[in-house]
């Protein structure tokens, strides 16, 4: 239900139309689209830094502006934006049905992907889609390609029942997975066109279950580095010279002890930790409630040879939660 503040009317949707016309479209064409760009390898260009030559993203990036421009959505006009030296970025805008509506919604996705790693079951693969019981196998789909496809889908769904709506305007980029260095640049280039900007909708995020919508409102910032130990010049016997030449992992450990309390993972600078607002706790708590050990259950967790299993770091799934976006933590990734 939409509430027109000029006219002080309110416009129903009919859930089940609104449902048969997501439906139709999303089996008859947006499954299709998603088939088709699974499987291109379509990697982030941190990933695959010739991306240029390879033409991938070029090539998902024209196919989803292809796929755009014939959906049946008021005023829409597209145009795919390249800034030199950049990946490029789909830009979309569509105008207000809504009379003395002056807020503009931007509604941003992303192309590109990451890297295939390993793992895959035996009859699937990163860039070979399969549909199996419901679910389409492969890489990008859920993240993100499906984002354009659900942002026109949604505005065409109201513009089907004749739902007054706000301007829109939709910002598809190709370079998140790399850390969005080019987005910005692309922010400033489009910043007359973006409008008066009073929402923006980001579909790429995860989902607690499928019975509910799910909106993330708290995500934790993140400060990265590479941290190298070095002791020698060339690796050595530790039979004939450990106890001698110190261990670059026990160095390690000591810079780690001065950001973690290896004991409990608690970070130790108190400019990481912040007061938690009384209403995303409520929101933690209803949330906890929803899920359940489901927050942390979800979890591949290992098991040893003795059947024992790793456990979290709290069992209790409103605590788990906050953990996870409100309280700071430290990750090490590729260690090599």
């Amino acid at each position: 239900m939409i509430s027109d503040d000029t006219t002080q009317q309110t416009q129903r949707i009919n859930q089940d139309t609104l449902r048969e016309f997501v439906d139709r479209k999303w089996n008859d064409e947006i499954v299709p689209a998603l088939t088709d760009y699974i499987a291109v390898p379509a990697k982030s260009p941190a990933f695959d830094p010739e991306w240029v030559k390879h033409g991938y993203l070029e090539r998902v990036i024209t196919d989803a502006a292809q796929w755009a421009e014939q959906q049946p959505v008021r005023g829409l006009k597209l145009e795919v934006v390249r800034l030199p030296g950049r990946t490029p970025v789909i830009f979309f805008e569509t105008a207000a049905t809504r009379s003395g509506s002056e807020e503009t919604i931007v509604l941003y996705g992303h192309l590109d992907k990451q890297p295939e790693f390993d793992g895959w079951r035996n009859d699937l693969g990163p860039w070979t889609p399969k549909l199996e019981d419901g679910k389409l196998y492969g890489r990008g789909g859920a993240d993100d390609g499906y984002a354009i496809y659900a942002s026109l889908t949604a505005l065409a769904a109201l513009d089907a029942q004749g739902i007054e709506r706000p301007r829109c305007v939709g910002l598809i980029e190709t370079c998140e997975e790399s850390g969005s260095y080019d987005l910005l640049p692309y922010v400033d280039a489009l910043r007359e066109r973006l409008g008066k900007v009073g929402l923006v909708v980001c579909l790429d995020s995860g989902a607690g279950n499928y019975d509910q919508l799910w909106l993330t409102t708290s995500l934790r910032g993140l400060v990265a580095g590479d941290l190298e130990v070095q002791v020698l010049d060339e690796g050595i016997h530790s039979g004939g010279y450990g106890g001698i030449a110190p261990s670059s992992f026990r160095i390690m450990r000591q810079l780690f002890d001065r950001l973690e309390d290896s004991a409990n993972g608690t970070l130790l600078p108190k400019g990481f930790h912040v007061s938690i607002p009384a209403d995303r706790l409520r929101e933690a708590e209803a949330t906890a409630q929803i899920l359940g050990d489901d927050v942390w259950k979800k979890l591949p967790w290992a098991c040893g040879q003795d059947g024992r299993q790793v456990l979290p770091t709290t069992t209790d799934p409103q605590e788990a939660l906050l953990n996870s976006t409100w309280r700071p933590s430290l990750s090490v990734t590729g260690a090599a």
